[in-house]
């Protein structure tokens, strides 16, 4: 198998179903091999789990090459190990394993704050293929790497992409109504800085919309909670993909507001990018 394949996590759980399926879908999709993986103590448990995985997936896509692998040790180790030579690994919100709680946060988080490479959570009740926009959420213009996918997603769905950039300068403390006609020195730092915001999405994705001209491109600038924002425009996309923004602590690396809302209670699946 190439190393551009897609590695998807099971545990014959319904959510882990739903992810088997995005993950052949996308598979097709990105023109590559499907990889199923089973993390067990056991490796005789994951059999009866793996053949049903690759039964269900010939039944839809008899073309697909898929490979089954029986990891044994712990889910999200594994799937970040695999994620290094894949070019998305796909999960469900739930299930492989009984690693949640606040102390240890689902495994879907967790392998966020982990995979090497793209990593789709799959949420919500969408259809792989529902015709619906690609939403990007920018941070920066050192997104790069999640601009460039959500581009590669649009275009391979024939979709639109929708960009929302989110303000990131802090606001200015408003200033008592003036009675000269002209601005005050606030108003007028704080037009520079709308126009600067504005100019961020366009700086950031001309050199992606002249490889992928194909693609319609929608942007908009926010001001208000970028995870709220996004969130509510979950509800039209078909799948929203976010930079990975990473924090260290004493646990290990942790993700940002932003993705960790989305993660929990995004009404489309997610993708989560890495930077750098």
């Amino acid at each position: 198998m190439t190393s551009h394949h897609i590695v998807v996590g099971v545990d014959g759980s319904l959510i882990s179903v739903r992810a088997l399926d995005w993950a052949a879908a996308e598979a097709v999709r990105h023109g590559t091999g499907l990889r199923v993986l089973y993390a067990v103590s056991d490796r005789d448990e994951a059999a009866p789990v793996l053949s049903s995985a690759v039964s269900r997936t010939h039944a839809r896509y008899p073309e697909l090459l898929v490979e089954t692998v029986a990891a044994e040790g712990g889910v999200v180790r594994s799937l970040a190990r695999e994620s290094a030579a894949a070019a998305l690994t796909v999960v469900g919100t739930r299930g492989l394993g009984a690693l949640t709680g606040p102390a240890l946060g689902s495994v879907s988080s967790r392998l966020a704050a982990l995979a090497q490479g793209p990593l789709l959570v799959v949420r919500g009740d969408h259809p792989c293929d529902d015709g619906q926009d690609v939403l990007l959420g920018l941070a920066d213009d050192t997104d790069t790497q999640a601009a460039a996918y959500a581009f590669q997603e649009a275009e391979r769905r024939g979709a639109r992409l929708c960009v929302l950039h989110s303000w990131s300068h802090r606001r200015i403390t408003p200033e008592l109504p003036s009675l000269m006609s002209t601005r005050s020195p606030g108003q007028d730092h704080e037009a520079r800085e709308a126009r600067a915001e504005e100019t961020v999405p366009r700086y950031a994705l001309t050199r992606l919309r002249d490889r992928h001209p194909g693609v319609t491109v929608e942007t908009r600038t926010v001001r208000a909670d970028p995870a709220a924002e996004l969130l509510a425009a979950t509800r039209e996309a078909a799948v929203v993909v976010i930079g990975a923004h990473r924090r260290t602590s004493v646990l290990g690396p942790r993700l940002g507001p932003v993705a960790h809302t989305l993660l929990r209670r995004a009404h489309c699946p997610v993708v989560v990018v890495p930077q750098g």
